[in-house]
């Protein structure tokens, strides 16, 4: 569901981009890309309900450019089509906003994206969604078109969501969400469990809030600190699962007060390390009392 957390703390715009191009039309859309087009790995990017994608504001453009530096061609398709959510039109609150921008659309928008890397010679494709853009990956895994996925602080998803999904599956929660709160997560990790065909892991940030991974300040050390968290442990999933190369996954989080590991029914003190078995299985992380 939409809601006020949703909304809140819009990007600030600037004319500043990131590193890499904008295409005109990649499977329909416009896309701001980063990396070699040579690659024959590709990372999506699904944006949150402000777009994000076009140079609004540094954020994503900046995760791209840093997915990109380890191999992958990245994509950020403007799904939205120029129509972000504005919380300055009270005309269009995202109760209406939403009815012509549906999760379910953006999935259907992005799977000519998907099939247009294909056809450019990517063999092997993760996406990472964030907010509104969570939901439409989470439909991507259904569709055997993608091999890895992350969700971001996911909006509109509900436990029976988690039916059908067919690869790897990572969810980054916030400890204060009120859309995607722990005990909803806790849940869809309890689903993915019985219904998931690949290895899933969900982890629960303290002291963040929903949105934290890409509208945090950037002068709040504390809140860069954390979306860095969730910006690697992105990474490594993607590159265990897309470039099926080793990696300790949970070597930021692990080692980060305040979060507990519970990996196949052991739980680990946060200063131990742990390379999470890749097989079908179940790994969450949850908050350790103080």
């Amino acid at each position: 569901m939409a809601s006020p957390q949703c909304c809140a703390n819009a990007p600030t715009l600037n004319p500043a981009c990131g590193d890499g191009i904008v295409v005109d039309d990649l499977g329909g859309v416009r896309a701001y890309t980063a990396g070699s087009p040579n690659s024959k790995l590709a990372v999506l990017l699904v944006s949150d309900v402000y777009g994000d994608v076009l140079c609004s504001s540094l954020k994503l453009p900046k995760i791209a450019d840093k997915i990109a530096t380890c191999g992958f061609f990245v994509v950020v398709p403007d799904l939205l089509y120029d129509d972000p959510y504005s919380a300055d039109n009270p005309e269009r609150p995202i109760s209406i906003w939403i009815r012509s921008h549906s999760p379910d659309k953006g999935c259907q928008d992005a799977k000519p994206v998907i099939a247009a890397l294909k056809n450019k010679g990517i063999s092997a494709i993760g996406a990472v969604g964030f907010c509104w853009g969570g939901k439409v990956v989470l439909e991507l895994t259904k569709s055997g078109e993608i091999e890895a996925a992350v969700l971001c602080h996911p909006s509109f998803i509900k436990v029976d969501d988690m039916k059908g999904v067919k690869c790897p599956i990572s969810i980054l929660g916030a400890e204060n969400d009120h859309i995607s709160s722990p005990e909803l997560l806790k849940q869809c990790e309890q689903a993915l469990s019985l219904t998931s065909e690949g290895s899933h892991i969900i982890k629960i940030f303290p002291g963040v809030a929903h949105g934290w991974t890409v509208r945090y300040k950037t002068d709040d050390a504390a809140a860069v600190k954390r979306a860095e968290e969730a910006h690697e442990h992105m990474l490594n999933w993607i590159t265990q699962h897309v470039k099926k190369e080793p990696v300790t996954v949970m070597s930021t989080a692990v080692a980060a007060k305040g979060l507990l590991l519970i990996c196949m029914g052991l739980i680990l003190d946060h200063d131990e390390k742990l390379a999470v078995d890749n097989t079908r299985g179940t790994s969450r992380v949850s908050q350790l009392d103080d």
